[in-house]
């Protein structure tokens, strides 16, 4: 038969410890071997099992002068005699072990943490908008379906028949205790939700629970300048709580819709505008259309395929209020396919005057951009 380890020698600490170095020496111990930290550890298990035994006899006075004075034999002579399983040392440390760890271990106490308020649960609601919407802002209604307070018990759940009973399966505590591999773990009971009662004649309703699903519409304010993503927050417009627990809260959750001519990046949108090689040589006045209706574009002389013109003020609206943002016109100059004789002769005459300036092949470069803007006016 194997001898037992010394119970200090196990816990680390001097024959002289106080009671604070005991037990601060075993919650280090019970920590680091603790079954949920160390699942299918064998050793962790032995460990944890020897922690326990000697933090056992070592915290009492009686049994520790017992122990100092005839070993494992004084302890023993006691009635004590060791940890045979792990439901004799969860039940022994209830306490220490919901302390340490969180959770209760169906111990002494029946706390009934489930009859007090509860709070309604939060909702999500994705709303798709268009383009415009999103930049001007836009008020709307929708519709949810939500869990209200049951109008016929008035949450209450009962009938006038009803009769609350202790629940036969928890037997009142509200909860259940199960156990996992080495130890023991407290669950909210499964029959009566962790109430610790049950209706004998549960409202039709409801079936009991005090609340129903209704639909409800909701109106909503959205703001300009909202992009696919952002979220708003209604408090109050979430489920109904249990037993006068507060409401939960509505997430909108915006996704916004593509648009055929403009591209948005951050606060500024961006378009493509076709213009001929003359409107670009030349310079010219475009209508073009904006997000506030039609505006006039001023193209300068010389402009280039891709050059960018900027409209302060004409882009989408700050959410947080700074302002607004830009239209930024992306120009793409059109290059004829077809030419009349006399279109030909024009240009011919064109690139000789180019010629004898030094600018060589400017017929061939035209044609360069032509190819680009055609690319790009087709995407």
């Amino acid at each position: 038969m194997t001898s037992k380890r010394d119970y200090y020698e196990i816990l680390g600490v001097s024959r002289t410890a106080s009671q604070e170095e005991i037990k601060k020496a075993y919650r280090k111990m019970a920590l680091k071997y603790h079954p949920d930290r160390n699942p299918g550890d064998k050793h962790a298990e032995e460990c944890f099992k020897q922690a326990a035994e000697a933090y056992e006899v070592l915290r009492d006075p009686q049994k520790r002068r017992a122990y100092d004075l005839h070993g494992h034999a004084g302890v023993e002579g006691a009635g004590f005699h060791g940890f045979t399983g792990s439901d004799d040392i969860f039940s022994a440390f209830s306490d220490i072990f919901e302390e340490f760890f969180g959770f209760s271990t169906g111990g002494r106490e029946n706390r009934r943490n489930y009859m007090g308020p509860e709070p309604g649960a939060d909702l999500r609601y994705d709303l798709t908008i268009s383009f415009e919407e999103a930049a001007r802002g836009i008020e709307t209604e929708v519709n949810i379906v939500r869990q209200e307070v049951c109008e016929k018990c008035g949450g209450t759940g009962l009938t006038e028949t009803s009769q609350t009973i202790s629940c036969p399966t928890c037997h009142g505590r509200g909860q259940v205790i199960r156990s996992e591999g080495f130890f023991r773990v407290s669950t909210v009971c499964p029959h009566c939700s962790g109430r610790g009662t049950v209706i004998t004649s549960p409202c039709p309703e409801c079936a009991g629970e005090g609340r129903a699903n209704k639909s409800k519409k909701v109106k909503i304010k959205i703001p300009a300048g909202v992009d696919t993503g952002s979220r708003l927050r209604l408090k109050g417009e979430g489920e109904a709580g249990i037993r006068g627990g507060r409401r939960g809260d509505l997430y909108i959750v915006i996704h916004v819709e593509p648009h055929d001519f403009f591209q948005r990046k951050g606060d500024d949108i961006y378009c493509q505008i076709p213009i001929s090689m003359t409107q670009a040589a030349l310079g010219s006045e475009i209508e073009i259309p904006t997000l506030d209706g039609k505006t006039t574009l001023e193209i300068p002389p010389g402009t280039q395929h891709g050059d960018q013109i900027r409209l302060k003020g004409h882009g989408i609206r700050n959410i947080r209020g700074y302002g607004k943002g830009d239209l930024v016109a992306e120009v793409s100059v059109l290059i004829p396919k077809k030419l009349t004789e006399r279109q030909k002769e024009l240009l011919t005459e064109f690139e000789t005057i180019e010629n004898d300036k030094g600018n060589s092949n400017f017929i061939k470069r035209l044609f360069r951009w032509s190819s680009k803007a055609d690319k790009t006016y087709q995407r």
